[in-house]
Parts: C-alpha cells; sequence; structure tokens
C-alpha cells in the first residue's frame, strides 16, 4: 500500500509542471486566442495545434470524415455558443466535442464547412477593439489558415455570401444538431434542403470517427485517467478528517486542477450515507455521519479528454458488515464484467452478465425476493458502462450492441442504489455503492486506466487507517516521510 500511495502521489511530469511557471523565449508569439507551440511551448510541441494532438492528426480526421460524407453532400459544424450565467457574466467555455475534434479550435463564434470540392473552410469571429480591450484576442482567418490548417477561411460576415452557393452545389447536408445556429439554419438555401429532408445530423459519423481513438487520444486518456486516480486517492486520505461532502468535492477539484485539468468533466458526486443511492447526486452539502459510506463520482478534462471513476468508502475507515457484504458483491461484480472486455463483446452483452449477477447476489442476502424481480430496476436502473472520450458519455450515436474493437475506452460501474424506504432488510437501507473504472480496449483483450486506485476493502481500510494525513500537493513532505 505504501508503494501505491507514494506512486500514485508523486511529483507531476516535467510537462505538467512547466505548466505552472512563466515561460519566455527568444520568438515572437502571436496571441490566437488559444496555446500554441510559440505561446505556450510548455503545453505544446512544435506541430502540434491542441496539446498532444499534431497538425498531421486533424487532417487526417478531415480526411476520414470526407472518405465518410457521401458524394454531393456537405458537413456544416459550428462552435459551442456562450452560455451566460447572468446578463454580464458567462459560464466557463466549453467547445463543442465535434467541432474541436475536427478543427481544434478551442474558441466560440466559427463555422467549420467540410466539402469534397474544397476540404476545411472555417468562417471565422472578427474581433472588435472593445472585445480585445476586455476579453483579449480571439482566433480570426489568419490563425484558421496558420493554426488550424484549413483549406480556406473566411470573416463570419461573409457566411451569408458565400456558403448559401456551396449549400447549391449540394444534394445533402449533414450538420451538428446540439450547436446548430440562425447564421446558416436561416439560410434559403439550408431550409429548401431541409424541407425536402435532406439535412441530417453529422454526428452519426463524427462519433463513428470518435469511437476509436488514436494513439495520442490513448496518451491523453490515460493522462486524464491518472490525475483523477491521484485527485481521488488523496481525497480519500482527506475523508477522514473532513468528512463532508462539500469539502471533498472541493478537494477533488482541487487535487485535479493542480495537476494540469482543465476542468471537471461534470460537478462530483459526493453522496455520504443515503445520499449515495441518489446515482446522480450534486448537492454535495452535507456532513457524513461516522459509520456511513461515500460514494464519489468524479472526473476531469486533460486537453480535451475526459476521465470518468467511481470508489465508494467508509470515512470512519472501516466498513460495517451490512456495507461489506454488499461492496464485496459490487467488486466482485466489477471485476467479473472487467474480465468481459475484449474485441467482439459488446456493452450490451457485459451489461446482461451484470444484472444476473447482481439479481443473484441482491437475492441471496435477503434484498430482492426472486431473480426476475422488476424491484432489481429501482436499485439499479443504469447501464453497466457507456464509451468514454472527449465527452463523458461519448459517441452516443454508436450502438451499445457495436462489438468493441480496440482503441475503445469504456466504463465499467456495477451499483447498487437501496432508498431508505425499500422494502428490505433494515441494516441495507440506505446504502448506496459503485465502483467504476476505465477500460480501454486492447488487441489481446483490455487495459484498466484506473487501476493504481485501490478498490477491494482490506486495501481501503490500510489507506484510511494508515495514511490519512490530508495530504496533496502541500504536503510532499509529509507523505515521503510516512512512506520512507
Amino acid at each position: 500500500m505504501q508503494r501505491v500511495v507514494r506512486k500514485l502521489t508523486n511529483t507531476y511530469s516535467q510537462r505538467q509542471v512547466l505548466g505552472f511557471r512563466s515561460y519566455c523565449n527568444d520568438r515572437v508569439a502571436v496571441d490566437v486566442g488559444q496555446p500554441t507551440p510559440a505561446s505556450h511551448p510548455q503545453l505544446l510541441k512544435d506541430g502540434e495545434i491542441t496539446p498532444g494532438i499534431s497538425s498531421e492528426e486533424y487532417i487526417l480526421r478531415r480526411k476520414k470524415m470526407l472518405e465518410l460524407l457521401p458524394e454531393k453532400s456537405l458537413a456544416i459544424i459550428a462552435a459551442a455558443p456562450v452560455k451566460m450565467m447572468t446578463d454580464v457574466v458567462p459560464y466557463t467555455f466549453r467547445q463543442d466535442a465535434d467541432y474541436l475534434y475536427i478543427t481544434g479550435c478551442q474558441q466560440p463564434g466559427g463555422v467549420a464547412i467540410l466539402g469534397h470540392d474544397f476540404g476545411l473552410c472555417m468562417f471565422m469571429p472578427e474581433a472588435k477593439p472593445y472585445d480585445v480591450t476586455w476579453q483579449g484576442h480571439i482566433a480570426g482567418v489568419d490563425a484558421a489558415l496558420d493554426t488550424f490548417k484549413a483549406d480556406k477561411a473566411y470573416p463570419m460576415r461573409k457566411l451569408h455570401e458565400i456558403l448559401p452557393d456551396m449549400i447549391r452545389g449540394s444534394s445533402k447536408l449533414y450538420h451538428n444538431v446540439q450547436t446548430a445556429t440562425p447564421s446558416y439554419t436561416e439560410l434559403e438555401a439550408f431550409k429548401k434542403l431541409a424541407y425536402c429532408s435532406n439535412v441530417r445530423d453529422l454526428s452519426v459519423y463524427t462519433h463513428q470517427l470518435r469511437w476509436i481513438k488514436s494513439p495520442s487520444e490513448l496518451s491523453l486518456m490515460k493522462q486524464s485517467a491518472s490525475i483523477a486516480c491521484q485527485a481521488l486517492l488523496l481525497t480519500m486520505m482527506h475523508s477522514k478528517t473532513h468528512p463532508f461532502e462539500g469539502m471533498l468535492a472541493a478537494k477533488v477539484e482541487y487535487e485535479c486542477k493542480v495537476r494540469g485539468a482543465q476542468r471537471m468533466g461534470f460537478n462530483p458526486v459526493v453522496g455520504g450515507g443515503p445520499n449515495g443511492s441518489v446515482i446522480h447526486y450534486s448537492r454535495n452539502d452535507q456532513k457524513i455521519k461516522d459509520g456511513d459510506l461515500v460514494l464519489m463520482d468524479v472526473g476531469c478534462e486533460l486537453h480535451g479528454y475526459a476521465s470518468d471513476l467511481t470508489r465508494t468508502w467508509p470515512p470512519c475507515g472501516s466498513f460495517s458488515s451490512a456495507q461489506e457484504e454488499l461492496y464485496e458483491l459490487i467488486v466482485e461484480t466489477n471485476k467479473h464484467c472487467v474480465e468481459l472486455c475484449k474485441p467482439g463483446a459488446s456493452i450490451r452483452q457485459i451489461h446482461n452478465h451484470s444484472v444476473e449477477m447482481l439479481q443473484k447476489g441482491l437475492k441471496e442476502v435477503g434484498i430482492l425476493r426472486d431473480v426476475g424481480s422488476s424491484s432489481y430496476h429501482k436499485l439499479n436502473p443504469t447501464s453497466i458502462g457507456h464509451y468514454l472520450g472527449m465527452d463523458i458519455h461519448d459517441c452516443s450515436m454508436v450502438s451499445l450492441d457495436a462489438p468493441l474493437k480496440p482503441g475503445v475506452v469504456i466504463t465499467i460501474e456495477p451499483g447498487v442504489y437501496i432508498p431508505s424506504s425499500f422494502n428490505c432488510p433494515e441494516r441495507y437501507r440506505g446504502i448506496g455503492i459503485r465502483i467504476e473504472d476505465e477500460i480501454l480496449i486492447t488487441e489481446t483483450g483490455y487495459e484498466v486506466l484506473t487501476a493504481s486506485i485501490p478498490k477491494e476493502v482490506k486495501q481501503i481500510e490500510s489507506l484510511l487507517n494508515n495514511f490519512s494525513h490530508g495530504i496533496g500537493v502541500d504536503s510532499q513532505n509529509n507523505l515521503r516521510a510516512t512512506s520512507s
């Protein structure tokens, strides 16, 4: 256990540490509104458009997309809109995954067009002096050509002049329905094709491409998983002395961001006691009672790629007999389902196996009356897992029946969520348990990307009782003393 703790909380890689230092060199960096190799050499290598992803890979993605698009068809992908928290305060911007995947542009306001005749054409916003003063520089036409390697680029004010001709030369349109904007949907040429049912959802193709990750993408996903594992491990160690949902949510977010994550993948689920039986509980405002479990479902985003894992543990340091009984059922289901992950299997098949195991186990402990009971779905209405990538629930257009292939990443997350009012032995009421791991499908089977964080009862109890010092990046000296 000492080796696990020491490994997980080790000093960060040189590339991550450099991200926290001011950096300058002799090159003059042009500000295009997002990091470039010239402006942020601590984050990007030469030839990369976004950290870890080269311009060659972005160009290859566009080529593959055009190969999927039918002849005489056009793809329109708009950037995500800016969402406002108040009339003058925006929420932190997050780029649409499809737009980012194709263009590499992390900024709002643009529309990208893919066509067989011209490749990638980007319509870019134009910054006004007032906007630059208040919000800084943004990527424009020059950045589209030089940074994002578009084949053509125009200012957004030209869209209504140029795009209609492109549309009129096409028999079918595919667009990102989630980010559709009136800047093109109100064009007469677009409306005409839509009236004839010749406008389709582009995600049928983008999700197909994004489903199987490249080596560069997998490298980022492994880093994202590693950051989340380190952060959650330190939060587990923090929980014995700080048993408050809000404090644990703050702790895991701090530990993720200080390791280089740009944001959390979602609001952390920190459910203490009966709150753990609420599947996507997000209030995080309660004290965790002594003897209760806490369920934490967390994930972060690193340069556009997400992580997602869950652990459940007793902050007090020991499981009760009822908690351990249910926990062992969930952890055994988790391990069995992980073993089923291989090329050719499907999430649906793995899910069906998990239902059989959990129904049988819950009947044996007296929570379910019979294996076929419909009450099971009240205790676990969730799937065993989902695809993972640029989005937490990634590639939703790919069926859960699709045979898994090498390079696909999924989650395996069996759980049981017993409401306090459920008709079962009282000792089980109000218990919520989930154990979630990230699984990469390989040529020969699988790799668990979150294997470094403990999930066995004895490991968890040892961690909590021997290493609960509330340590983090500010307490490395304490860690070294403990593990020496």
